[in-house]
């Protein structure tokens, strides 16, 4: 029987926002200088005639969501063309439920549909467009309905997750691994969120592979904006605590000595956590293993600095079934990439990963379900950025206190195109800049995702 709190959706409409970046940030083997994010409005009503709005924002970054060697315009032309059909199906979508309830099928059922539509009639002939990239189209659609729901229920969205407004419990979602003795029969996501998360959490700084690292790298070309330019400068400017490191995947020479330079300037600066990031461009595991080797008999204190290895490995986990267990004894393993869904999650574990890296920008309802799963199979979490500015930063965030990861959320917007927020921020200056390695989130609050502020 539904309950009261059910919404369906009346009206959607999309926006493409364009942003340049200040620096350039290095995708594996492509270089991103702008990103358009695209933002949704949905507009929901309850049984009772009670209407809302909900907004939800994401960056389509055509490299990390679709990496391949056919050009940037025809990949993002493809997002562009997709995002619109998402947007016609959204506005006739008729459902009445929960935003997750509403979510899984719109997500896991209908966009599949529309993708394979898209692929076989626009895409004919061309390199069709990646279930990842799919999701990350999705995605602000997904976020706005879960604000809707918040908003005219008058309820902060993680406080709506559990039995009280939900009609369905996880068992309707999420299967166990096989021949596990867990159940997700009575269990709802509240069972496996940080309900009264902390005002303030840990962030995570991006150093790219084209970054500098100290002023004796500086070429003179960096941009004079009064933000910092090289690691050094935001070390001591935010306070930094937590560095991640992209990396190549393909030249461990670079990547190890890579690892040393950054290892050698956090250690100097009293910066307690590393990662690596090699952006799926490693395929066999003894690549990691012996730069991670090297790096613990040569430089040990930089070794155990490194929290845990991000997704070394190809995208397509069907595809690219690398057993894993040989890395993830060194250190904890994440997927990121890989793990669009709570299967491939299954999968994941299965090959021997042991956490996940969970990312908004594959939708919210994914994120949620992916959460569930991992924390219910012990797996831990962190969760990740994909440069989020404007509004994509706030459910971001949101994601980061309620996951109980294992330290903070990842954060590098004000990295890259840091003025892009100025709006957003004049509202929540904590969730915009880094201080003292952390993230104030005190000004996030009220119904949905707490915006708290006019949205155009």
């Amino acid at each position: 029987m539904l309950n009261n709190a059910d919404i369906q959706i009346i009206d959607a409409n999309l926006s493409f926002l364009p942003i340049q970046t200040r620096v350039p940030l290095k995708f594996g083997a492509e270089v991103l200088n702008s990103v358009t994010c695209a933002r949704a409005n949905i507009t929901v009503k309850k049984e009772n005639g009670a209407m809302a709005n909900g907004w939800g924002e994401t960056p389509l970054s055509v490299q990390w969501v679709w990496p391949s060697h056919i050009s940037y315009g025809e990949r993002f032309d493809a997002l562009l063309a997709f995002s619109e059909k998402l947007l016609l199906a959204c506005r006739s979508f008729s459902e009445r439920g929960h935003a997750l309830e509403i979510g899984h099928s719109f997500v896991f059922k209908q966009v599949p549909e529309i993708l394979n539509e898209f692929n076989r009639e626009s895409r004919s002939g061309h390199e069709p467009i990646p279930w990842l990239a799919a999701l990350v189209c999705a995605s602000p659609f997904d976020l706005a309905l879960h604000d809707a729901y918040g908003v005219v229920n008058e309820v902060p969205i993680y406080q709506s997750y559990d039995s009280n407004f939900l009609n369905h419990d996880l068992s309707k979602f999420l299967e166990p691994s096989k021949g596990s003795i867990i159940s997700f029969t009575e269990k709802v996501p509240a069972d496996y969120l940080e309900l009264s998360p902390p005002n303030e959490i840990p962030v995570w700084h991006l150093v790219g592979g084209l970054d500098p690292l100290n002023k004796e790298e500086l070429n003179g070309e960096e941009p004079d904006d009064g933000y910092p330019v090289h690691l050094e400068e935001w070390i001591e400017r935010d306070g930094l605590n937590c560095l991640k490191i992209k990396l190549r995947g393909n030249d461990s020479d670079w990547d190890y000595n890579r690892l040393v330079s950054v290892g050698g300037i956090a250690h100097a600066m009293d910066v307690e956590y590393l990662t690596t990031d090699f952006n799926c461009t490693v395929t066999d595991p003894e690549y990691v293993n012996q730069i991670l080797d090297r790096l613990k008999l040569d430089h040990n204190i930089i070794w155990k600095k490194i929290l845990y290895v991000e997704q070394p490995f190809p995208y397509d986990l069907e595809k690219h079934q690398i057993k894993v267990h040989s890395l993830s004894q060194r250190k904890p393993l994440f997927m990121d990439e890989s793990a669009h869904d709570w299967k491939h999650v299954r999968m994941g574990l299965e090959l021997g990963w042991t956490g996940v890296a969970l990312k908004t920008c594959k939708t919210q309802t994914g994120a949620l379900l992916s959460l569930c799963w991992a924390k219910a199979h012990g797996m831990d979490l962190m969760v990740q950025d994909l440069t989020n500015p404007m509004l994509a930063q706030i459910p971001h965030v949101l994601l980061g206190a309620h996951a109980g990861t294992i330290m903070g959320v990842e954060s590098n917007g004000m990295q890259f195109y840091p003025d892009a927020s100025k709006h957003e921020a004049a509202i929540h200056p904590g969730v915009y800049q880094r201080r003292k390695g952390m993230l104030d989130l005190s000004t996030i609050k009220g119904a949905g995702f707490g915006y708290q502020m006019e949205i155009q």
